[in-house]
């Protein structure tokens, strides 16, 4: 699926990496897609077991292949596919999610946008799963987000992060 414009799925290492990270968290796990694209992160979650995950995109064909292969693969009782603007999605999703994989397109400030909204999404124990260009993920963030865990590989900076959620 990478034949669409401005699709880029995680490398396959980078992408062992953060699952090897999140190997005692996602089974179970309610996992949030956020411009899913290939959907590859959050098919791998699905794949080590997280209880569901939601994919959001706004690329029709994108979301439409996506489905496909969720159905090809008889996991869609485990999935939720959503073709809307991450914006939007943000702004009436429920929540909380468990793990969040937050990978807009480079270009743009998607992610800064995004992760503004995306804390009423989150409990006090949610990992957000971020990767960028050559940029620092941190200074895209909030700063009430901590980097739990990062790494870089070629041009590609990532990190898990926890966002700030205040009791209550």
């Amino acid at each position: 699926m990478a034949d669409r414009p401005g699709l880029r799925p995680t490398a396959d290492r980078v992408r062992e990496t953060l699952f090897n990270w999140l190997q005692a968290v996602v089974p179970g796990a309610r996992c949030l897609d956020l411009f899913a694209g290939s959907g590859a992160l959050g098919l791998e979650a699905l794949s080590r077991g997280a209880g569901a995950v939601t994919f959001v995109d706004s690329d029709r064909q994108a979301m439409d292949r996506l489905c496909a292969v969720l159905d090809s693969l008889d996991a869609r009782d485990r999935a939720d596919c959503r073709c809307e603007r991450a914006e939007r999605f943000l702004s009436h999703g429920s929540g909380p999610f468990d793990v969040v994989f937050l990978d807009p397109p480079f270009a743009g400030d998607a992610l800064a946008r995004a992760s503004a909204s995306l804390t009423p999404l989150c409990h006090s124990d949610s990992l957000v799963y971020v990767e960028t260009d050559q940029r620092d993920p941190a200074a895209l963030l909030p700063d009430s987000w901590t980097c739990h865990r990062n790494g870089r590989s070629g041009g590609v900076q990532f990190g898990l992060y926890r966002p700030f959620v205040a009791p209550g």
